[in-house]
C-alpha cells in the first residue's frame, strides 16, 4: 500500500494540521518509506524467533527465570482509586472559571 499526498492531506485535516506543499511531499516520501520497510520486514522468516516480552535483557533481569517471567519486575499490583482520597466536587469547581455546578465548561476550540 502506498501513501498518496490525498491520504496525507485528509488525515492532516482530520489532525486540523496546516501543511505546506512541501511538507506534504517529505510526509508522503517518508510515510512509503516506513511503509516499505515494513514490506521488508514482513518477508523475514521469524517462525524460529522466541516471542519477547522485552526486546532488551539490559535492565533489572531476574537472570534465573525463563521467557516473561524474566520481566515480572516491571510489573505491579493494581491499587485501587478509593484507597486515596480525591479531591471533593465542589473543591475541584470552586477556582473554575466557568461550570454548571456538575462539570467544567470550557470555549470550543475546534472550528470547521
Amino acid at each position: 500500500m502506498n501513501v498518496t499526498e490525498k491520504d496525507v492531506a485528509y488525515v492532516a485535516g482530520l489532525s486540523n494540521l496546516e501543511l505546506t506543499a512541501e511538507e506534504r511531499d517529505r510526509m508522503v516520501r517518508d510515510l512509503n518509506a516506513i511503509l516499505g520497510h515494513i514490506d521488508t520486514l514482513e518477508k523475514l522468516d521469524t517462525s524460529k524467533v522466541e516471542p519477547m516480552a522485552q526486546v532488551s535483557d539490559r535492565y533489572g533481569v531476574d537472570e534465573s527465570k525463563q521467557g516473561s517471567e524474566r520481566f515480572a519486575y516491571a510489573s505491579r499490583e493494581d491499587i485501587l482509586e478509593g484507597l486515596r482520597k480525591s479531591l471533593p466536587h465542589e473543591e475541584a469547581l470552586a477556582n473554575a472559571p466557568d461550570s454548571d455546578g456538575i462539570f467544567f465548561r470550557v470555549p470550543k476550540v475546534i472550528e470547521r
